[in-house]
């Protein structure tokens, strides 16, 4: 009986609804089924696909739903609808200049957005409170957070490009210094950095000719310090502009120190004493300016739309801290989350498992249902939260803007999503908009241990991850509009 059942549902294509445990077959989406767009997959890939209409909350689709997967990026969703809920839209980083005593503090928050220019402007301050002159010390107070700043499970060879930067109470302009190398003749190769960025850079790194590089199966390397030095190994292929690149601060102290010593210096203002940073006492204090990040909801849409990762783990630590009262840490601000998650909207995030609030961690996993949980509220409250508005759009903007997936017309502005990308993880949680682009169908597409085989150079073939959300994205448009329609 088994077998005739598998047998019926290989030959007839149909769309599956999950009803009481069974796969009952739709006439409505007879001949495109969305569980075709899964045969695109390699063999071992495993993957989970949750579909259900948003106003009635019938599940329409069930496939793979109680393992657990990889979040990736996808988990700022949850980040961003914790923040909204605990911190407000009022809320926004405060980044004071303060005295005390001959001392001058400045008191940074984890501001993700603090540029050296704000900075400046709090040191011009000093200046026109001081005569130019500073007869204590300067502080660099970063006990806002405690603990690592870069989340367990966060993997050791990422650690020196910018979409892993540390976490830290004291972030400046990114925690990110831009650089280029250049391949030059002899095999040599150099390395550009702006003289304003206090680093150490050295390449080590041959250039070589395109067949040479494949014959030594080398690429470039990067070896960073705490020390803020890095080193570039390996080898580049001959080109004839510079490829840029981007290090991520390896210590934010050590680096934001640097950076005032040079400012200081710029502005003409005297320090008798050191740049010290730490904990400072603040108790008889006077606060004489104060820089303010953006608030909440434009944190929260750069967040969404650029997948910002800094933004994602400071909002997270700024959570523990606001919760918990104590310095915020990758360990309270994910436990705030999950607090913060059940006692506001009844989900359950018990058995979430959460290393920090921008999915970069490989120690997360999430069940899908949790997810479509999570959509469901923001669909269900999107009047008083907007999370849905901040989105990207398939094809038109953020990180979907070119996803290869959305490029076709038929697709492009009609899917409001989070993707999230990792080694061999591609996923994607959202909703399908109606012709008035309101939320009609929720989504969640968790894709994990993807490993094709090695594409043939000589054929131009679309990868399997592409073929598969390409078509997953058509069907499930195709269906939306089919079901919008009266009977």
């Amino acid at each position: 009986m088994v077998d005739v059942i598998a047998m019926l549902f290989r030959f007839i294509p149909v769309w599956l609804l999950s009803i009481s445990g069974f796969l009952i077959a739709s006439p409505i989406y007879a001949q495109t089924p969305l569980t075709a767009a899964t045969t695109k997959l390699p063999q071992g890939a495993r993957y989970s696909l949750l579909i259900e209409d948003a106003a009635s909350q019938q599940n329409t689709l069930e496939l793979n739903t109680n393992l657990y997967y990889p979040p990736a990026s996808t988990q700022k969703i949850l980040t961003a609808l914790a923040a909204k809920l605990e911190l407000g839209d009022k809320f926004r980083f405060h980044t004071d200049l303060m005295r005390s005593g001959q001392d001058w503090i400045i008191r940074f928050s984890g501001d993700p957005t603090l540029t050296t220019a704000d900075l400046t402007t709090l040191l011009k301050a000093i200046k026109a409170r001081s005569g130019g002159r500073i007869e204590g010390d300067l502080w660099l107070d970063n006990s806002v957070f405690s603990g690592y700043e870069r989340a367990v499970g966060w993997p050791w060879d990422i650690l020196g490009v910018c979409y892993s930067a540390p976490a830290s109470a004291i972030n400046l302009d990114g925690n990110c210094i831009q650089a280029s190398i250049y391949t030059e003749p002899q095999g040599k190769t150099r390395v550009y950095v702006p003289e304003h960025y206090p680093v150490h850079v050295q390449s080590q790194a041959i250039s070589v000719t395109q067949s040479e590089q494949e014959s030594l199966l080398c690429d470039l390397e990067l070896t960073a310090t705490p020390e803020n030095h890095y080193t570039l190994d390996g080898c580049l292929a001959l080109r004839d502009k510079p490829l840029p690149l981007k290090f991520a601060v390896q210590d934010t102290g050590i680096y934001t120190q640097r950076v005032v010593y040079r400012l200081l210096s710029q502005l003409n203002i005297e320090l008798k004493g050191k740049i010290k940073v730490g904990k400072a006492n603040t108790k008889q204090a006077q606060k004489i300016a104060s820089h303010h990040s953006q608030p909440l909801p434009v944190l929260l849409k750069t967040m969404l739309q650029e997948s910002d990762n800094l933004i994602a783990d400071t909002l997270t630590k700024a959570l523990g801290h606001r919760f918990y009262s104590q310095p915020g840490s990758f360990t309270n601000g994910t436990q705030a989350i999950k607090q913060i998650f059940y006692s506001r909207t009844g989900i359950s995030l018990e058995d979430t498992q959460l290393a920090d609030g921008s999915g970069l961690s490989r120690n997360n996993r999430m069940r899908p249902q949790v997810m479509l949980e999570t959509l469901r509220y923001l669909y269900q409250h999107e009047a008083e939260l907007g999370l849905i508005a901040m989105l990207p759009s398939a094809g038109e903007s953020g990180t979907l803007q070119y996803r290869r997936s959305m490029r076709a017309p038929q697709i492009s502005g009609q899917i409001k999503a989070k993707s999230g990308s990792l080694y061999g993880t591609y996923n994607m949680a959202g909703f399908v908009m109606d012709e008035n682009q309101r939320p009609k169908t929720l989504f969640v597409q968790f894709v994990t241990d993807y490993f094709p085989p090695k594409p043939n150079p000589e054929m131009a073939v679309e990868p399997p991850i592409i073929q598969f959300e390409t078509q997953l994205y058509q069907e499930l448009i195709q269906f939306n509009r089919l079901a919008s329609k009266p009977n």
